[in-house]
This record gives structure tokens, sequence and C-alpha cells, in this order.
């Protein structure tokens, strides 16, 4: 069966836009939309107020790239309190999501390894154990990320990481690490990577992230589906319902304040749903990186931010 079934802010390439996005009028949508809020308790109060709805919540600190071993120490120590609170509140049955780079990775590999350790002992304590998720960045942190992942799990199975369909190298490192004790994040990927290495076609992008969920899945893995696309979700619903697949071997992931409809009818399906939620103080920094990489992307907020008003 196939799965695929101020200033005014300007990003080049984008259509015009009836109203210029100022930087105020960005943050005040940013803010109010998709960041829980600049502190640990806002986003502890967004997955209460999730949980109270049916859905599950991934918490995920915005920051990366640091760049001194004391902000590496500084980062898991937020995430450590992040668990802490998650593991106090067991009713919110919450993750977290970090990013290798924000503990580390540029500095240190086996510094970053050794706050991941940290983490993962904290996590461990929950009953059930917290699951902590590895995101996935540019291509060139791949390999580190991997080589870190498959380290972890070996002591700590409530570890998972991110993979993106749109790189041509996933297939291998999908294979690589499959089976009952892999459990996947699978995403698009929301990096500028050029034709070299990645998927240009979006059709060439769905098809691998359909293939790539259904082989995880075939070879005993735990997938969560992290997309917004009607045909790929439809496609994943078709493919475990097709075989089978159990309730805790896969879930949907959609971002908070994203396509909310989505998420409400995936819900009123009795389908798994986790939203992933970041907070903090540095969504500026991020989204404006996160622009300059891959300017869709300030569409795709834009518009989401535009039609989900009320």
């Amino acid at each position: 069966m196939s799965l695929l079934r101020g200033p005014v802010l300007w990003v080049t390439g984008l259509p015009p836009v009836r109203h210029l996005v100022t930087e105020r009028t960005l943050g005040q949508r940013v803010a109010g939309r998709f960041v829980a809020g600049p502190a640990l308790e806002d986003g502890i109060r967004v997955a209460r107020e999730l949980r109270d709805r049916g859905l599950g919540t991934i918490l995920d600190h915005l920051g990366e790239n640091v760049e001194s071993k004391e902000q590496a120490v500084a980062a898991t120590d937020d995430y450590v309190l992040a668990i802490l609170a998650l593991r106090s509140r067991p009713e919110i049955g919450g993750a977290v999501s970090v990013k290798l780079t924000q503990l580390g990775l540029d500095l240190s590999v086996d510094g970053c390894h050794e706050n991941m350790e940290r983490l993962l002992a904290v996590a461990a304590e929950a009953d059930p154990p917290i699951l902590v998720m590895i995101d996935m960045e540019a291509r060139q942190y791949v390999e580190a990320t991997l080589e870190v992942y498959l380290a972890l799990r070996e002591r700590h199975p409530n570890v998972g990481v991110c993979l993106q369909s749109y790189l041509y190298r996933t297939a291998d490192d999908a294979a690589r690490i499959a089976g009952p004790n892999a459990i996947v994040r699978m995403t698009k990927g929301a990096y500028l990577e050029p034709p070299e290495v990645a998927y240009q076609d979006r059709r060439d992008v769905f098809r691998s992230f359909a293939a790539l969920s259904r082989d995880l899945l075939a070879a005993g893995s735990t997938v969560h589906f992290a997309t917004h696309d009607p045909r790929l979700v439809a496609g994943a619903k078709a493919y475990v319902h097709g075989e089978r697949v159990p309730r805790e071997r896969y879930e949907f992931q959609l971002l908070y304040g994203i396509r909310r409809d989505l998420q409400g009818e995936l819900m009123a399906e009795g389908e798994p749903v986790r939203i992933y939620v970041p907070y903090g103080t540095q969504w500026y920094p991020y989204l404006t990186r996160r622009m300059a990489e891959r300017p869709a992307n300030l569409w795709f907020f834009a518009s989401n931010a535009l039609r989900l008003r009320g």
C-alpha cells in the first residue's frame, strides 16, 4: 500500500502582499500565534490548554548555535527545568525537543553528548520516561547528529531523532537507524539546501516523505508524521490503518498555531496528535534566520497568521 495517496521586512521572491509586514506586526503575530511566550511557564500553560483539548505537547526552548561551553550548559539547565516541570505534571504527557547546536555541538561532540546524557537521565526518572526528541538541523550537522543519537539510544530508549525527506542521503540514514528501537520525527525539511544534496521539486520531497515513513514503519520504528500537508496526512492515515499499525507507534505532529482546522479534524477522527510548542526569548532571531535561509517560510507563517484570526 502506498503512503502517499518599524522597518519593512523585505524578502526576495515572495509574491506581493496587500499589507506590508512590519517588525512590530510580525512580532505580535508570532508571539500570539506561533510561540507560547518568553518563559517556561508560558510553555506549560499552553501544554495544559492543549491537554484539556485532548492534544499532546512537545516543548521546544528556542535557541541554537551557542558560542561557549557556558551557554551550552545554561541551555541544558533550561531543558532540565522543562523536564522537571513536565515530570511534576504527568497529566500533561509532554515531551521535549532539542537542537544539538544549542547544547554545544559546534564546540565539542563529546560535550554535547554529555549534556544530552544529563537531560535523558532526568527524563528517565519520570514514570513513564519523558520523550526527548533531537531536532535535525542543516545538512552539515546531519552526520554528527545521527552519531550522537545512535550512541545515546543504546542506553536511553526515550530518545528520538528527526529526519528530513528532502535530503538525498536520508534514505540511507533511515535504513541505518530503522528498527523497533527507533523513534523518528519525519519532516519535509525547512532549510534552504542546494540541488547537489536535496530534492528541489516538492513532488520528489513528498514521495520521499511517504516512502521513508512507510519503510520505517515496516521495520518496526515509531514514526511521528510532522506535516501540515493534507495529502501527506491522508496518505499516512490510509497506510497506518491499512497496515494496522498500533497507535503507540505513530502520531501526527503540527506546529503551534498552524492548521488548527487540521488539528481539530485529526482529533475528531481519534488520531494521536501532538503539538510542537516553541517558547523562549529567542523567537525573533530564530524566525529571521529561517526567513533568510528559506523565504517560503515567511509566506507559510504569514498566511497562517492572517487566516487564523479570532
